[in-house]
Protein backbone atom coordinates (compact mmCIF):
# COMPACT_ATOMS: atom_id res chain seq x y z
CA UNK A 1 0.00 0.00 0.00
CA UNK A 2 1.28 3.38 -1.37
CA UNK A 3 1.73 6.41 1.42
CA UNK A 4 -1.39 8.17 -0.77
CA UNK A 5 -3.62 4.72 -0.07
CA UNK A 6 -2.81 4.80 3.89
CA UNK A 7 -3.64 8.70 4.15
CA UNK A 8 -7.16 8.11 1.64
CA UNK A 9 -7.92 5.35 4.35
CA UNK A 10 -6.89 7.69 7.68
CA UNK A 11 -9.32 10.20 6.55
CA UNK A 12 -11.49 7.93 5.46
CA UNK A 13 -11.83 7.00 9.30
CA UNK A 14 -11.51 9.83 10.67
CA UNK A 15 -14.80 11.07 8.63
CA UNK A 16 -16.48 7.57 9.92
CA UNK A 17 -15.43 8.22 13.58
CA UNK A 18 -16.75 12.19 13.06
CA UNK A 19 -19.92 11.30 11.44
CA UNK A 20 -20.87 8.52 14.51
CA UNK A 21 -20.38 11.37 17.41
CA UNK A 22 -21.71 14.91 17.56
CA UNK A 23 -19.57 17.74 17.26
CA UNK A 24 -18.49 18.94 20.50
CA UNK A 25 -19.60 22.87 21.91
CA UNK A 26 -16.23 24.39 23.60
CA UNK A 27 -15.23 21.10 24.28
CA UNK A 28 -18.11 20.07 26.11
CA UNK A 29 -21.09 17.54 24.96
CA UNK A 30 -23.76 18.95 22.91
CA UNK A 31 -26.46 17.67 24.22
CA UNK A 32 -27.46 15.97 27.64
CA UNK A 33 -26.71 12.50 28.12
CA UNK A 34 -30.14 11.12 28.72
CA UNK A 35 -33.47 12.42 28.16
CA UNK A 36 -33.80 12.74 31.96
CA UNK A 37 -30.40 14.99 32.98
CA UNK A 38 -29.72 18.22 32.46
CA UNK A 39 -27.28 19.75 30.15
CA UNK A 40 -24.48 21.65 31.48
CA UNK A 41 -24.28 24.88 30.15
CA UNK A 42 -20.86 25.86 28.64
CA UNK A 43 -18.61 28.68 29.88
CA UNK A 44 -19.74 31.20 27.26
CA UNK A 45 -23.27 30.33 28.09
CA UNK A 46 -22.16 31.28 31.63
CA UNK A 47 -20.16 34.45 30.50
CA UNK A 48 -23.55 35.79 28.84
CA UNK A 49 -25.38 35.18 31.87
CA UNK A 50 -23.25 37.24 34.12
CA UNK A 51 -23.23 39.65 31.65
CA UNK A 52 -26.89 39.66 31.78
CA UNK A 53 -26.78 39.85 35.83
CA UNK A 54 -24.69 42.24 35.73
CA UNK A 55 -26.54 44.84 33.13
CA UNK A 56 -29.74 44.62 36.07
CA UNK A 57 -29.42 47.77 38.02
CA UNK A 58 -31.67 49.14 40.66
CA UNK A 59 -32.68 52.38 39.00
CA UNK A 60 -33.95 53.36 42.86
CA UNK A 61 -31.63 52.20 45.51
CA UNK A 62 -33.38 53.72 48.37
CA UNK A 63 -37.17 53.92 48.72
CA UNK A 64 -38.87 56.81 47.57
CA UNK A 65 -41.75 57.91 46.86
CA UNK A 66 -43.35 58.29 43.17
CA UNK A 67 -46.53 60.11 42.01
CA UNK A 68 -48.70 58.73 39.17
CA UNK A 69 -46.86 61.03 36.48
CA UNK A 70 -43.58 59.84 37.56
CA UNK A 71 -44.97 56.35 37.39
CA UNK A 72 -45.54 56.42 34.27
CA UNK A 73 -42.79 58.06 32.92
CA UNK A 74 -40.71 55.74 34.04
CA UNK A 75 -42.90 53.15 32.40
CA UNK A 76 -42.17 54.96 29.16
CA UNK A 77 -38.61 55.41 29.54
CA UNK A 78 -37.86 51.96 30.69
CA UNK A 79 -40.58 50.15 28.14
CA UNK A 80 -38.80 47.90 25.92
CA UNK A 81 -41.95 47.89 23.56
CA UNK A 82 -42.10 52.09 23.03
CA UNK A 83 -38.28 51.80 22.54
CA UNK A 84 -39.20 49.31 19.53
CA UNK A 85 -41.87 51.32 17.90
CA UNK A 86 -40.32 54.43 18.38
CA UNK A 87 -36.87 52.68 16.27
CA UNK A 88 -39.25 51.48 13.76
CA UNK A 89 -40.63 54.89 13.25
CA UNK A 90 -37.37 56.24 12.82
CA UNK A 91 -36.16 53.76 10.30
CA UNK A 92 -39.59 54.15 8.27
CA UNK A 93 -39.25 57.72 8.49
CA UNK A 94 -35.63 56.90 6.98
CA UNK A 95 -36.86 54.99 4.29
CA UNK A 96 -39.11 57.60 3.27
CA UNK A 97 -36.42 59.97 2.83
CA UNK A 98 -34.30 57.34 1.00
CA UNK A 99 -37.02 57.53 -1.74
CA UNK A 100 -36.96 60.94 -2.24
CA UNK A 101 -33.76 60.13 -3.77
CA UNK A 102 -35.29 58.88 -6.99
CA UNK A 103 -36.52 62.68 -7.57
CA UNK A 104 -32.83 63.53 -8.21
CA UNK A 105 -30.10 62.20 -10.86
CA UNK A 106 -28.33 59.32 -9.80
CA UNK A 107 -24.22 60.27 -10.00
CA UNK A 108 -21.59 57.79 -10.09
CA UNK A 109 -17.66 58.36 -10.58
CA UNK A 110 -15.24 55.72 -11.14
CA UNK A 111 -11.60 55.30 -12.67
CA UNK A 112 -11.14 52.48 -14.76
CA UNK A 113 -7.65 50.35 -16.21
CA UNK A 114 -7.87 48.52 -19.60
CA UNK A 115 -5.23 46.92 -20.86
CA UNK A 116 -5.18 45.52 -24.61
CA UNK A 117 -3.17 43.86 -27.30
CA UNK A 118 -4.24 43.40 -30.58
CA UNK A 119 -3.20 40.23 -32.70
CA UNK A 120 -0.36 40.36 -34.81
CA UNK A 121 -0.92 41.14 -38.90
CA UNK A 122 1.00 40.44 -41.74
CA UNK A 123 4.04 43.02 -41.59
CA UNK A 124 2.71 44.17 -38.31
CA UNK A 125 3.54 43.47 -34.80
CA UNK A 126 0.97 42.70 -32.12
CA UNK A 127 0.05 46.00 -30.57
CA UNK A 128 -0.24 46.77 -27.07
CA UNK A 129 -2.30 49.58 -25.69
CA UNK A 130 -3.40 50.59 -22.08
CA UNK A 131 -6.01 53.27 -21.40
CA UNK A 132 -6.92 54.50 -17.75
CA UNK A 133 -8.39 57.76 -16.50
CA UNK A 134 -11.45 58.97 -14.51
CA UNK A 135 -15.19 58.22 -15.32
CA UNK A 136 -18.26 60.33 -14.65
CA UNK A 137 -22.01 58.73 -15.18
CA UNK A 138 -25.54 60.17 -15.40
CA UNK A 139 -28.84 58.96 -14.81
CA UNK A 140 -32.05 60.03 -14.66
CA UNK A 141 -35.84 58.96 -15.15
CA UNK A 142 -37.58 62.40 -16.63
CA UNK A 143 -41.02 60.25 -16.73
CA UNK A 144 -42.50 56.85 -15.41
CA UNK A 145 -46.23 58.02 -15.01
CA UNK A 146 -46.88 57.66 -11.37
CA UNK A 147 -44.62 55.00 -11.01
CA UNK A 148 -42.13 57.08 -9.00
CA UNK A 149 -44.32 59.01 -7.26
CA UNK A 150 -46.34 56.13 -5.57
CA UNK A 151 -43.52 54.85 -4.56
CA UNK A 152 -42.37 57.81 -2.46
CA UNK A 153 -46.15 57.99 -1.43
CA UNK A 154 -46.05 54.27 -0.03
CA UNK A 155 -43.26 54.91 1.82
CA UNK A 156 -44.77 58.13 3.63
CA UNK A 157 -48.13 56.85 4.68
CA UNK A 158 -45.92 53.98 5.76
CA UNK A 159 -43.61 56.28 7.71
CA UNK A 160 -46.43 57.72 9.12
CA UNK A 161 -48.75 54.33 10.38
CA UNK A 162 -45.51 53.42 12.11
CA UNK A 163 -45.32 57.09 14.05
CA UNK A 164 -49.05 56.36 14.99
CA UNK A 165 -48.49 52.58 15.75
CA UNK A 166 -45.60 54.76 17.92
CA UNK A 167 -48.28 56.84 19.36
CA UNK A 168 -50.68 53.52 20.47
CA UNK A 169 -48.08 51.88 22.01
CA UNK A 170 -47.39 54.91 24.21
CA UNK A 171 -51.02 54.75 24.86
CA UNK A 172 -51.19 51.08 25.51
CA UNK A 173 -47.95 51.08 28.17
CA UNK A 174 -49.69 53.98 29.95
CA UNK A 175 -53.13 52.07 30.14
CA UNK A 176 -51.12 49.22 31.17
CA UNK A 177 -49.02 50.72 33.96
CA UNK A 178 -52.06 53.06 35.35
CA UNK A 179 -53.84 49.06 35.69
CA UNK A 180 -50.96 48.32 37.54
CA UNK A 181 -50.60 51.37 39.87
CA UNK A 182 -54.79 51.39 40.70
CA UNK A 183 -54.45 47.46 41.42
CA UNK A 184 -51.17 47.53 43.64
CA UNK A 185 -53.02 51.07 45.15
CA UNK A 186 -56.91 48.90 46.01
CA UNK A 187 -54.83 46.11 47.33
CA UNK A 188 -53.06 48.33 49.99
CA UNK A 189 -56.04 50.15 50.64
CA UNK A 190 -58.07 46.65 51.53
CA UNK A 191 -54.84 46.06 53.18
CA UNK A 192 -55.28 49.03 55.48
CA UNK A 193 -59.12 48.24 55.76
CA UNK A 194 -58.61 44.73 56.90
CA UNK A 195 -56.34 45.85 59.51
CA UNK A 196 -59.29 48.21 61.01
CA UNK A 197 -61.48 44.80 60.31
CA UNK A 198 -58.86 43.15 62.80
CA UNK A 199 -58.59 45.76 65.35
CA UNK A 200 -62.62 45.40 65.72
CA UNK A 201 -62.21 41.47 65.50
CA UNK A 202 -60.01 42.17 68.73
CA UNK A 203 -62.29 44.44 70.78
CA UNK A 204 -64.90 42.07 70.06
CA UNK A 205 -62.78 38.83 71.76
CA UNK A 206 -62.02 41.47 75.02
CA UNK A 207 -65.75 42.17 75.41
CA UNK A 208 -66.48 39.03 75.00
CA UNK A 209 -63.26 37.52 77.18
CA UNK A 210 -64.57 40.15 79.52
CA UNK A 211 -68.29 39.39 79.90
CA UNK A 212 -66.88 35.51 80.25
CA UNK A 213 -64.88 36.49 83.21
CA UNK A 214 -68.08 38.23 85.03
CA UNK A 215 -70.00 35.23 84.02
CA UNK A 216 -72.22 37.15 81.03
CA UNK A 217 -71.06 35.51 78.45
CA UNK A 218 -70.31 32.07 78.37
CA UNK A 219 -67.65 30.02 76.48
CA UNK A 220 -69.10 29.73 73.29
CA UNK A 221 -68.92 33.48 73.17
CA UNK A 222 -65.23 33.70 73.14
CA UNK A 223 -64.46 30.62 71.14
CA UNK A 224 -66.99 32.63 68.47
CA UNK A 225 -65.14 35.88 68.39
CA UNK A 226 -61.65 34.08 68.66
CA UNK A 227 -62.75 32.24 65.33
CA UNK A 228 -63.63 35.61 63.54
CA UNK A 229 -60.44 36.79 64.76
CA UNK A 230 -58.56 34.59 63.31
CA UNK A 231 -60.34 34.75 60.25
CA UNK A 232 -60.04 38.70 59.74
CA UNK A 233 -56.36 38.12 60.69
CA UNK A 234 -55.97 34.68 58.16
CA UNK A 235 -57.53 37.89 55.61
CA UNK A 236 -54.84 40.11 56.25
CA UNK A 237 -51.95 37.72 55.76
CA UNK A 238 -53.47 37.51 52.47
CA UNK A 239 -54.07 40.44 51.62
CA UNK A 240 -50.32 41.09 52.54
CA UNK A 241 -48.94 38.50 50.23
CA UNK A 242 -51.09 40.29 47.58
CA UNK A 243 -49.70 43.66 48.38
CA UNK A 244 -46.24 42.55 47.43
CA UNK A 245 -47.18 40.44 44.29
CA UNK A 246 -49.47 43.68 42.55
CA UNK A 247 -46.43 45.74 44.16
CA UNK A 248 -43.79 43.66 42.27
CA UNK A 249 -46.07 44.15 38.96
CA UNK A 250 -46.66 47.30 39.22
CA UNK A 251 -42.76 47.57 39.40
CA UNK A 252 -42.30 45.11 36.49
CA UNK A 253 -44.98 47.20 34.65
CA UNK A 254 -42.55 50.11 34.97
CA UNK A 255 -39.44 48.64 33.63
CA UNK A 256 -37.49 48.32 37.17
CA UNK A 257 -36.79 45.25 38.71
CA UNK A 258 -39.44 43.43 40.67
CA UNK A 259 -38.30 44.07 44.29
CA UNK A 260 -36.86 47.90 43.38
CA UNK A 261 -38.19 49.36 46.53
CA UNK A 262 -40.90 52.64 46.21
CA UNK A 263 -43.89 53.95 47.14
CA UNK A 264 -46.79 55.63 45.49
CA UNK A 265 -48.68 57.39 48.15
CA UNK A 266 -52.30 57.89 48.78
CA UNK A 267 -54.64 59.42 45.70
CA UNK A 268 -57.11 61.39 46.72
CA UNK A 269 -60.52 58.96 47.10
CA UNK A 270 -63.42 61.56 48.81
CA UNK A 271 -64.97 64.20 46.37
CA UNK A 272 -62.68 62.28 43.52
CA UNK A 273 -65.51 60.19 41.49
CA UNK A 274 -66.58 62.63 37.99
CA UNK A 275 -68.76 61.43 35.43
CA UNK A 276 -67.91 62.26 31.84
CA UNK A 277 -70.79 64.77 30.36
CA UNK A 278 -70.31 64.17 26.81
CA UNK A 279 -72.68 62.01 25.06
CA UNK A 280 -71.69 58.42 24.41
CA UNK A 281 -71.82 59.37 20.58
CA UNK A 282 -69.60 62.75 20.91
CA UNK A 283 -66.80 59.87 22.49
CA UNK A 284 -67.17 58.07 19.44
CA UNK A 285 -66.91 60.95 16.97
CA UNK A 286 -63.97 61.96 18.97
CA UNK A 287 -61.90 58.41 19.41
CA UNK A 288 -62.83 58.33 15.48
CA UNK A 289 -60.69 61.36 15.18
CA UNK A 290 -57.87 60.63 17.35
CA UNK A 291 -57.17 57.33 17.95
CA UNK A 292 -53.93 56.47 16.06
CA UNK A 293 -54.80 52.82 15.78
CA UNK A 294 -57.57 53.75 13.12
CA UNK A 295 -55.41 56.31 11.90
CA UNK A 296 -52.60 53.49 11.73
CA UNK A 297 -55.34 51.63 9.48
CA UNK A 298 -55.99 54.72 7.26
CA UNK A 299 -52.59 55.35 6.47
CA UNK A 300 -52.20 51.75 5.57
CA UNK A 301 -55.33 51.83 3.08
CA UNK A 302 -53.53 55.08 1.99
CA UNK A 303 -50.72 53.13 1.22
CA UNK A 304 -51.99 50.05 -0.17
CA UNK A 305 -53.95 52.78 -3.10
CA UNK A 306 -50.18 53.89 -3.94
CA UNK A 307 -49.37 50.83 -4.68
CA UNK A 308 -51.99 50.56 -7.74
CA UNK A 309 -50.44 53.86 -9.37
CA UNK A 310 -46.95 51.84 -8.99
CA UNK A 311 -47.98 48.81 -10.82
CA UNK A 312 -49.91 50.60 -13.30
CA UNK A 313 -46.95 52.58 -14.17
CA UNK A 314 -45.52 48.81 -14.82
CA UNK A 315 -47.55 49.28 -18.23
CA UNK A 316 -46.23 52.90 -19.09
CA UNK A 317 -43.41 53.65 -21.28
CA UNK A 318 -40.61 54.95 -19.17
CA UNK A 319 -38.14 58.11 -20.30
CA UNK A 320 -35.02 57.89 -19.21
CA UNK A 321 -31.62 60.16 -19.44
CA UNK A 322 -28.29 58.95 -19.56
CA UNK A 323 -25.19 60.87 -19.99
CA UNK A 324 -21.28 59.74 -19.32
CA UNK A 325 -17.99 62.01 -19.59
CA UNK A 326 -14.35 60.84 -19.35
CA UNK A 327 -10.89 61.71 -19.56
CA UNK A 328 -8.33 58.67 -20.68
CA UNK A 329 -5.17 58.28 -20.94
CA UNK A 330 -3.04 55.84 -23.04
CA UNK A 331 0.24 54.69 -24.08
CA UNK A 332 -1.16 55.42 -27.36
CA UNK A 333 -1.55 59.04 -28.19
CA UNK A 334 -4.62 58.81 -30.56
CA UNK A 335 -6.44 57.10 -27.95
CA UNK A 336 -5.99 59.67 -25.20
CA UNK A 337 -8.45 62.81 -24.23
CA UNK A 338 -11.79 63.80 -23.45
CA UNK A 339 -15.01 61.43 -24.17
CA UNK A 340 -18.55 61.69 -23.53
CA UNK A 341 -21.74 60.47 -24.30
CA UNK A 342 -25.42 61.97 -23.61
CA UNK A 343 -28.78 59.18 -24.31
CA UNK A 344 -32.22 59.67 -24.07
CA UNK A 345 -34.65 56.89 -24.74
CA UNK A 346 -38.03 55.67 -24.44
CA UNK A 347 -38.83 52.05 -22.85
CA UNK A 348 -41.86 50.93 -23.87
CA UNK A 349 -43.24 48.18 -22.39
CA UNK A 350 -45.09 45.36 -25.54
CA UNK A 351 -45.43 42.19 -23.76
CA UNK A 352 -44.61 41.11 -19.81
CA UNK A 353 -46.43 37.93 -19.96
CA UNK A 354 -49.64 39.59 -18.11
CA UNK A 355 -47.99 39.52 -15.29
CA UNK A 356 -48.33 44.04 -15.00
CA UNK A 357 -52.14 42.60 -15.61
CA UNK A 358 -52.17 40.57 -12.03
CA UNK A 359 -49.63 43.16 -10.54
CA UNK A 360 -52.18 46.02 -10.77
CA UNK A 361 -55.47 43.27 -9.89
CA UNK A 362 -53.65 42.34 -6.94
CA UNK A 363 -52.49 45.76 -6.08
CA UNK A 364 -56.31 46.40 -6.61
CA UNK A 365 -57.62 43.87 -3.95
CA UNK A 366 -55.16 44.47 -1.23
CA UNK A 367 -56.52 48.13 -1.19
CA UNK A 368 -59.93 46.69 -0.85
CA UNK A 369 -58.62 44.15 1.95
CA UNK A 370 -56.97 47.33 3.50
CA UNK A 371 -60.04 49.28 3.70
CA UNK A 372 -61.42 46.26 4.97
CA UNK A 373 -59.47 46.72 7.60
CA UNK A 374 -60.09 50.14 8.69
CA UNK A 375 -63.73 49.84 8.36
CA UNK A 376 -63.26 46.70 11.33
CA UNK A 377 -60.71 48.79 13.34
CA UNK A 378 -63.48 51.47 12.86
CA UNK A 379 -65.88 49.16 14.60
CA UNK A 380 -63.72 47.96 16.96
CA UNK A 381 -62.82 51.41 18.19
CA UNK A 382 -66.64 52.18 18.33
CA UNK A 383 -67.56 49.24 19.76
CA UNK A 384 -64.73 49.77 22.47
CA UNK A 385 -65.61 53.30 23.49
CA UNK A 386 -69.22 52.23 23.77
CA UNK A 387 -68.14 49.32 26.34
CA UNK A 388 -65.70 51.44 28.23
CA UNK A 389 -68.36 54.46 28.63
CA UNK A 390 -71.30 52.22 29.95
CA UNK A 391 -68.26 50.58 32.33
CA UNK A 392 -68.11 54.21 33.54
CA UNK A 393 -71.55 54.78 34.12
CA UNK A 394 -72.15 51.76 36.44
CA UNK A 395 -68.56 52.40 38.10
CA UNK A 396 -69.86 55.91 39.00
CA UNK A 397 -73.69 54.17 40.44
CA UNK A 398 -71.43 51.19 42.07
CA UNK A 399 -69.48 53.80 44.33
CA UNK A 400 -72.40 56.04 45.02
CA UNK A 401 -73.76 53.06 45.96
CA UNK A 402 -71.17 51.18 48.19
CA UNK A 403 -70.69 54.37 49.92
CA UNK A 404 -74.06 53.97 51.07
CA UNK A 405 -73.32 50.43 52.09
CA UNK A 406 -70.33 51.50 53.95
CA UNK A 407 -71.98 54.06 55.88
CA UNK A 408 -74.95 51.63 56.76
CA UNK A 409 -72.70 48.99 57.96
CA UNK A 410 -70.80 51.58 59.99
CA UNK A 411 -73.37 52.47 61.57
CA UNK A 412 -74.87 48.87 62.15
CA UNK A 413 -71.52 47.85 63.60
CA UNK A 414 -70.99 50.91 66.09
CA UNK A 415 -74.94 49.53 67.41
CA UNK A 416 -74.44 46.17 67.67
CA UNK A 417 -71.21 47.01 69.18
CA UNK A 418 -73.13 48.97 72.03
CA UNK A 419 -76.04 46.53 72.39
CA UNK A 420 -73.36 44.00 73.09
CA UNK A 421 -70.94 46.30 75.23
CA UNK A 422 -74.48 46.64 77.21
CA UNK A 423 -75.68 43.17 77.11
CA UNK A 424 -78.75 43.64 75.43
CA UNK A 425 -77.37 41.92 71.85
CA UNK A 426 -75.41 38.96 71.52
CA UNK A 427 -72.27 38.27 70.50
CA UNK A 428 -73.36 36.66 67.05
CA UNK A 429 -75.07 39.91 65.84
CA UNK A 430 -72.08 41.69 66.89
CA UNK A 431 -69.77 39.64 64.14
CA UNK A 432 -72.48 39.44 61.92
CA UNK A 433 -72.15 43.64 61.66
CA UNK A 434 -68.65 43.32 62.03
CA UNK A 435 -68.77 40.91 58.59
CA UNK A 436 -70.86 43.15 56.64
CA UNK A 437 -68.72 46.30 57.70
CA UNK A 438 -65.80 44.25 56.55
CA UNK A 439 -67.24 43.39 53.10
CA UNK A 440 -68.37 47.07 52.74
CA UNK A 441 -65.46 48.38 53.06
CA UNK A 442 -63.92 46.23 50.53
CA UNK A 443 -67.16 47.09 48.18
CA UNK A 444 -66.34 50.64 48.93
CA UNK A 445 -62.50 50.27 47.69
CA UNK A 446 -63.01 48.09 45.03
CA UNK A 447 -65.70 50.21 43.60
CA UNK A 448 -63.51 53.41 43.73
CA UNK A 449 -60.81 52.07 42.26
CA UNK A 450 -62.48 50.09 39.78
CA UNK A 451 -63.75 53.68 39.16
CA UNK A 452 -60.54 55.13 38.29
CA UNK A 453 -59.72 52.53 35.76
CA UNK A 454 -62.84 52.48 34.23
CA UNK A 455 -62.16 56.38 33.74
CA UNK A 456 -58.60 55.65 32.11
CA UNK A 457 -59.99 52.95 29.94
CA UNK A 458 -62.38 55.25 28.44
CA UNK A 459 -59.76 57.84 27.94
CA UNK A 460 -57.65 55.23 26.09
CA UNK A 461 -60.38 54.28 24.25
CA UNK A 462 -61.31 57.14 23.30
CA UNK A 463 -57.91 58.53 22.56
CA UNK A 464 -57.52 61.23 25.11
CA UNK A 465 -54.88 59.19 28.14
CA UNK A 466 -51.80 61.23 27.84
CA UNK A 467 -48.06 60.95 29.11
CA UNK A 468 -49.08 62.68 32.29
CA UNK A 469 -51.23 59.73 33.64
CA UNK A 470 -54.44 61.90 33.22
CA UNK A 471 -57.29 62.41 30.91
CA UNK A 472 -57.76 65.50 29.44
CA UNK A 473 -61.15 65.26 29.25
CA UNK A 474 -62.93 68.70 29.97
CA UNK A 475 -66.52 67.47 31.04
CA UNK A 476 -65.87 66.04 33.96
CA UNK A 477 -68.85 66.89 36.48
CA UNK A 478 -68.77 65.64 40.40
CA UNK A 479 -71.05 63.04 41.26
CA UNK A 480 -70.31 61.64 44.18
CA UNK A 481 -73.80 61.29 45.37
CA UNK A 482 -76.14 61.77 42.24
CA UNK A 483 -76.20 58.96 39.76
CA UNK A 484 -76.17 59.99 36.24
CA UNK A 485 -79.10 60.49 34.08
CA UNK A 486 -80.40 57.56 32.53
Amino acid sequence: MTRSSIAVVLLAGVACAHGRSAPKIEGAAPTPATSSSLWRPTPSVVEAARRDTMGVTLSMTTPRQLSLPEVVDLALRNSPLTRQSWTQARAAADVYGSTQGRLFPTVTAGVGLNQTQSLAQVGRPPIARAQYGPSLNLAYTVLDFGGRSGTIDVARQTAIAADLTHNATVENTILQVEAAAFTYLSTRAQRDGQRSSVELATAALDAANERHRVGLATIADVLQARTARSQAELQLETLEGSLQITRGALAVAMGVPANTPFDIPDMPAVDSVHFVTQSVDSLIDMAVRTRPELATARAQSAAAQSQIRIARSAAMPALALGATGASNGSNTPSFSGQTYALSLGVAIPVFTGFSTQYDVQAASEQYQAAQARAAAAKQQVIQQVFTAYYTLRTSTDRVRTSRDLLASATQSETVARERYREGVGSIVDLLIAQSALASARAQEIDARWQWRTALAQLAHDVGVLNARGDTTFTNLTPAPDVRPER
